[in-house]
Parts: structure tokens; sequence; C-alpha cells
């Protein structure tokens, strides 16, 4: 894939600009990217289906979506096109920030609240519902609108833990509460609504991850009083090192399905090891929401496991 990519990119930079070539070499180069898991959105919109929804066609917000998607990413990529220099910078990093980029830009609040009265405008349990709902959740995680709350509060490697579980958590709630979801309030930002809940959920995530000795966190003052002694492993450490004994192969066990190799173990070992959902998402080349629904609903599962 990095060297198709590769070859696009090189391609496009041969001709003028404003040129019917490059424009040619450059659509071409944004319909690869968008083919690719890592740029499919919505899930419908930039990618064939196995079964197309009770065979209706895609929403019109979603089609809406992905013609701006395009021509920003387009526009980006032809901007920055002549100062690239793959010696310096692979391509594959170019692409994610110029495309990660470009979502930020096009999935601001007004489209995702568009996704979400989508949603609600489809029957609970339906196909078209389940439908609209995942575009939704990709779409939300896409938009880099997701906010940090509490996150002064952990160390880096505990808040990451909690983090990902908070926003899995979170998400499942959307799906589940999106009829209650009403545009007039929270100042009318439907990204307000779903930052509400990422703040309880990450203190829901807290207290049930969190060591039952544990009361409250000390401040840095009161550190300095702690006479110096071997540390215990951390929280995080133990959970870890669980996963990656797996003495009775369970975490293992567990994978996508028809996909062993993407198994619990694995995607829980590529996190802590700090990969990003999006770069697990390219070494899988699974898309994000899979994984993270996978990941969560496997959380759940082992959670007793993992407090033994």
């Amino acid at each position: 894939m990095d060297e198709r990519l590769k070859q696009l990119v090189q391609q496009a930079q041969r001709y003028a600009p404003e040129s019917e070539e490059r424009e040619l070499a450059l659509t071409r180069l944004v319909d690869e990217i968008l083919r690719s898991p890592k740029g499919r959105l919505p899930e419908g919109a930039s990618r064939k289906v196995d079964r197309p929804p009770i065979a209706q066609p895609l929403f019109s917000i979603s089609k809406e979506i992905y013609e701006q998607l395009r021509k920003k990413l387009f526009h980006n990529i032809d901007e920055k096109l002549n100062n690239y220099n793959p010696r310096f910078l692979p391509v594959r990093a170019w692409i994610n920030d110029l495309r990660n980029r470009t979502y930020q830009e096009v999935l601001n609040d007004e489209q995702l609240k568009k996704l979400a009265l989508e949603a609600q405008q489809h029957p609970p349990l339906t196909e078209l519902r389940q439908y609209a709902l995942g575009e939704l959740v990709e779409a939300i995680r896409l938009s880099g609108k997701l906010a940090h709350p509490h996150r002064q509060r952990f160390s880096p490697q505990f808040y990451d833990l909690i983090y990902e579980e908070a926003v899995n958590k979170t998400l499942a709630y959307i799906c589940r509460k999106i009829n209650t979801y009403d545009p007039d309030r929270g100042n009318r930002k439907f990204m307000n609504w779903v930052n509400f809940r990422l703040d309880r959920s990450i203190i829901e995530s807290y207290h049930e991850l969190r060591d039952p000795r544990l009361r409250e966190l000390p401040s840095l003052s009161d550190l300095e009083m702690i006479p110096q002694q071997e540390e215990p492993p951390s929280l995080f450490e133990i959970i870890r090192e669980k996963i990656e004994e797996d003495s009775e192969n369970l975490f293992k066990q567990a994978h996508i399905k028809n996909r062993p190799d993407a198994n619990f173990k694995a995607i829980a070992l590529a996190r802590f090891s700090g990969k990003s959902w999006d770069e697990i998402s390219a070494e899988f080349q699974i898309s994000i929401s899979t994984l993270s629904v996978f990941y969560q609903r496997c959380c759940n599962k082992f959670r007793s496991q993992f407090r033994e």
C-alpha cells in the first residue's frame, strides 16, 4: 500500500500545477487514500459494503460529507505536494497527517449533528439505524473533537488505559441513547452532549479499574514525603503482564471473526506499547470502529480476570 501511494505521489509531482494531468493524478491519489481502511468515511460512502442496508441508497448526509472530504483532501494534497520530499518523511506519515487534518476540517459539529439526526430517523434495532450509528461513531472518532477530561489527574499510561475504555463506553452510550439527544440543548452543540458523557465515563472507568487500596491521588508534595522504597508494579503493568502471560490462552483465542491474528492479546499489547488506533487499524487492515468495539467487548468479558 505504501509503495502504491509513493508512486501516485511521485506521478502527481511530475505535472505542472493546475494542469489536467496533475488533476487526474491527484484524483487517483485521493481515491486510493479513501479506498484504504484508514481512509474510509463514512463507512458506506467510501467503500463497497457486502450487504447495503435493505438495498437503500446512501444517506444524503453521508454523500455530502464524502464529497466534502474528497474535495478538501484534494485541495490539501495539491497545496503541499510540491514541497513534499520522501527522504525526510515517509509517504504514509505525510498522507496520514493530511488525511487527519482533512477529517478534522470537514467533520465539524454541524456535520456530526446531521449524522446523529439521521440515525434518529430510523427505528431502533433496524439495519438502517445500525448503519447510521456506525457512520456516526466512525465520524466522531475521526473528527478529533473528543475531549480529554481529567487528564492531569492521572499518569499518562493509566490515563491511556481508562481513556480508551471511557471512549468506547461513551460511544456505546451514544448508540443506545441516540433518541434522547436534543439538538436544542447544550448550546446546540452535538459534541457537548458527547463530551459531557465522556467526562462521566472517565470517572466511572477510573473507579472500576483503580486499585481498591487507593483512596485518593497523592499530590506532588505528598509524594516527596514518602520514604524511597522499591515501587510495586502499577495497575497498568499488572494488567499488561497478565495479558502477555495469557497462561490459559484466553486472550489469544478471543479474536475478530475470521481473523485469528486480530486477537485481544495482540490488540491490547499494541495499545499498551503506545500504538494509536490509527496505527493498529493500518497494521491489521481493519476499521477503527470494528477494532474498538471488539476491544471494549473483551475488556468487559475479561474484567474479572484483570481484578484477580
